[in-house]
C-alpha cells in the first residue's frame, strides 16, 4: 500500500520529545480530502484535545478546494479523530499525566484514506533545545568535513 506524506509537523519534532506514535483516522468532508490531496495542508499550529470521551483535532489548517462552490469547507474546523475506545482511553489516562501532551506530526494518504500520526509527547525545556540544536550542528560539519575528503557516510 503506498504512503504519500502531505504534511509534516515539524514544529512539534522541535518543541517536544516524541515518546509514543498513534496512527489515526480523520473524519472529513469531500472538499478537504480533495484539499489534502493537493498537499495543501499546515499543521503548525495544530493539537489534539480530547473532549467528550472523543479526541478532536484542533488548529490544522486545510485550504479550501478552489473548485468546489462557495459552500466549501472551514478552513480550520474541528475535525475528529477515528480511534478505537479502549485507544482513546488510553490516550486520555496518559495525557492526563502532568507533562504530556498529544501533538500531530504527520499527515499522510495510505491507500484512499488520509490518517494522521498522533504522538504523546513531553514537552523540552530550553537547554533540550540548545542541545539537539548543538547535535545537529556538530553533525552536520562532521559530514561537511568528510565530504570534503571524499569519504561518503
Amino acid at each position: 500500500m503506498a504512503i504519500k506524506t502531505v504534511a509534516t509537523n515539524r514544529k512539534a519534532y522541535h518543541n517536544y520529545f516524541i515518546l509514543v506514535k498513534i496512527e489515526a483516522g480523520i473524519a472529513l468532508t469531500g472538499t478537504e480530502i480533495k484539499s489534502i490531496r493537493s498537499g495543501r495542508v499546515s499543521l503548525g499550529e495544530a493539537y489534539v484535545r480530547p473532549e467528550g470521551g472523543e479526541l478532536w483535532l484542533l488548529g490544522a489548517h486545510i485550504a479550501r478546494y478552489e473548485a468546489a462552490s462557495h459552500l466549501s469547507h472551514e478552513p480550520t474546523r474541528r475535525r475528529k479523530l477515528l480511534l478505537h475506545r479502549k485507544e482513546i482511553l488510553s490516550l486520555t489516562a496518559k495525557i492526563a499525566e502532568k507533562g504530556f501532551t498529544l501533538v500531530p506530526l504527520r499527515l499522510y494518504i495510505k491507500g484512499r484514506i488520509a490518517k494522521l500520526e498522533v504522538g504523546i509527547a513531553r514537552g523540552k525545556r530550553l537547554h533540550d533545545k540548545r542541545e539537539s540544536i548543538m547535535r545537529r550542528e556538530t553533525e552536520r560539519e562532521l559530514g561537511r568535513t568528510l565530504k570534503g575528503r571524499g569519504i561518503r557516510q
